[in-house]
């Protein structure tokens, strides 16, 4: 607002003093104290106002004022309620400095005045803001994008004083202020997208307000197809379960720093218009990946068919450059193979699974809505397929690990997609090894399949499994059946725990201490803090109540069985 409209505004009871040319400053904010030097809370643009408990002579005056123009002040206005008139010393020092001088009548609070000037400014911000979305809005629907979500949420930070970050569903962070310093930690975007999948699965009324300690969170889903985000009523809520559950798990959300419990309805609308704008953008990246996408298709189709390999190669070599640009040669690849299942057989989930591999499968530590995908992710009913390409792989060389690892695919997504899925649905991920050719991919296409019904065999609503378990008994576990699993546990455990219970001996963790140090009394008594001599006691006891003899191979791997399938 500027100076001028002050004097507009009679219950406000000022007088101008001095600086009638310089009414057409802008005020951005407002302050009152009586601190003789207050130049450390200012930032500038301030209405400054003051009772002059600060003032003890007209000495007084001159390094007040000059302290007040070095932090860029707009005005000060003096009350009159303490010294009656203002002095003439202070409107002679703010006549030197060119700094308007306003006198405050005593029957006006300063509190009148700063309720005022806060809420003239916060609405022409709003006004300002909404102005730039809506042309930024314009900017990106008609042509090219107008520096992305980056440049709205720096206006955000800057026009609203609001601080805020787009993440994927996966807690992956997309786009932050440039501006805010340093992004938001790992855990805490997890925490929020799990907060936020919750919420929208139990058509909780948005936006969702989270406290992450001390910090306080509004988020606001962000939809695709430009449409304003709709919290189902309860009355919906049956109807629109199918949308949610299609959506829920490919959506992005705007994380707000900020109780947005008692926003005006103003300020709730424009950062329903941000949503907006901002899905736009991210339907112009979801059709970047269309060509990615019928590559995989075409790809896919070709494997599970059975066509020539030399085919197979060709259209690979059609993929590499456009999933590793300047890539001189086609890449190793592996496959990921994801498949989300919900309670409702009848819910399309190819399309969920697909939009999610894609998310899961952007390197979290990758910033931004379009971090260089090198991925091509095709879908075949239930199941999505995706195929990562590896611009080297160095295990046959050096012994490590490269491309992408089932642990931490799991650990990445893990606590979010969980909260997504609560209740009716999972999420089984199967990766295969690297593969070096067209001839390979079939078996790296089944490999990963299998792994992932490996995942699904295990509890959770998030599983993954990748190749190494493959070659190992956990491949076998999984397909025991549940009665068959049940008898065995119980013939070789059963006895022990019943110990247990009554006689506190803890011989179930002496044996699975002593079978994880491969038999050696030492190394085992050592980790349970035990004499040797107690240890053979507990183990002769295992031994005398189960029949078998752990200095036998056989019955330590059947022990060994059996604790793994308990």
């Amino acid at each position: 607002m500027r100076l001028r409209a002050l004097l507009d505004t009679d219950a406000l009871g000022l007088r101008l003093l001095g600086g009638v040319d310089e009414l057409d400053r802008s005020v951005r904010g407002v302050m009152t104290t009586d601190l003789r030097d207050p130049s450390r809370y200012l930032s500038g643009g301030e209405l400054v106002l003051t009772g002059l408990a600060w003032r003890r002579d007209a000495a007084d005056s001159e390094p007040f004022v000059r302290l007040l123009v070095q932090a860029g002040v707009a005005a000060l206005a003096a009350g009159e309620a303490e010294l009656g008139d203002v002095p003439e010393d202070l409107a002679a020092a703010c006549a030197r400095h060119r700094l308007p001088l306003f006198a405050v009548h005593e029957s006006v609070a300063f509190a009148t005045i700063t309720e005022h000037v806060v809420r003239q400014v916060s609405g022409e911000r709003a006004g300002d803001l909404a102005a730039v979305v809506d042309r930024h809005r314009r900017m990106m629907t008609s042509g090219p994008a107008g520096g992305g979500p980056d440049v709205v949420l720096d206006l955000l930070g800057s026009d609203l004083d609001l601080r805020a970050w787009v993440l994927s569903p996966t807690g992956r962070l997309v786009a932050g202020p440039k501006a805010a310093g340093p992004g938001l930690p790992a855990e805490v975007c997890a925490k929020l997208a799990a907060e936020h999948l919750a919420a929208v699965r139990t058509a909780r009324r948005g936006p969702h307000r989270v406290n992450v300690g001390p910090v306080s969170y509004s988020l606001f889903p962000i939809r695709g197809g430009g449409r304003a985000p709709q919290v189902p009523q309860a009355s919906q809520a049956v109807r629109d379960v199918r949308d949610v559950r299609e959506s829920v798990l490919s959506d992005w959300l705007l994380a707000v720093e900020a109780d947005a419990g008692e926003w005006a309805d103003e300020r709730l609308d424009l950062l329903q218009g941000v949503t907006q704008l901002i899905a736009v953008e991210r339907e112009r990246r979801d059709a970047a990946r269309t060509v990615r996408r019928r590559l995989a298709q075409e790809v896919l189709e070709l494997v599970q068919t059975g066509a020539a390999p030399a085919e197979i190669a060709a259209r690979l070599r059609v993929a590499a450059p456009v999933l590793l640009p300047g890539l001189g040669a086609a890449p190793h690849w592996q496959v990921v193979v994801a498949r989300v299942e919900w309670a409702d057989s009848g819910l399309e989930a190819g399309p969920v699974a697909q939009s999610l591999l894609e998310e899961i499968l952007v390197d979290p530590q990758a910033g931004g809505s379009e971090p260089s995908d090198r991925i091509a992710v095709a879908h075949t009913g239930d199941e999505a397929v995706a195929l990562v390409p590896l611009p080297a792989v160095s295990s046959e060389h050096d012994g490590s690990e490269t491309g992408v690892l089932a642990d931490a695919l799991l650990a990445a997504v893990r606590e979010p997609l969980s909260a997504g899925l609560d209740g009716d649905g999972r999420l089984t991920l199967g990766v295969s090894a690297a593969v070096h050719s067209a001839e390979g991919l079939r078996g790296a296409l089944e490999e990963a399949r299998h792994a992932r019904r490996v995942a699904a065999a295990r509890p959770g609503r998030v599983c993954a499994a990748g190749h190494q378990e493959l070659a190992s008994h956990v491949l076998l576990l999984p397909f025991v059946p549940d009665d068959v699993r049940r008898a065995f546990t119980a013939r070789l455990l059963d006895p022990l725990r019943d110990y247990d219970r009554r006689h506190r001996a803890e011989l179930i963790p002496t044996l699975e201490a002593f079978l994880d140090c491969d038999g050696s009394w030492t190394r085992c008594a050592s980790r349970l803090h035990l004499h040797v001599n107690t240890l053979r006691y507990r183990v002769g006891r295992i031994e005398q109540l189960t029949g078998r003899d752990l200095s036998r191979l056989e019955d330590k791997l059947d022990f060994f069985l059996a604790l793994r399938m308990s």
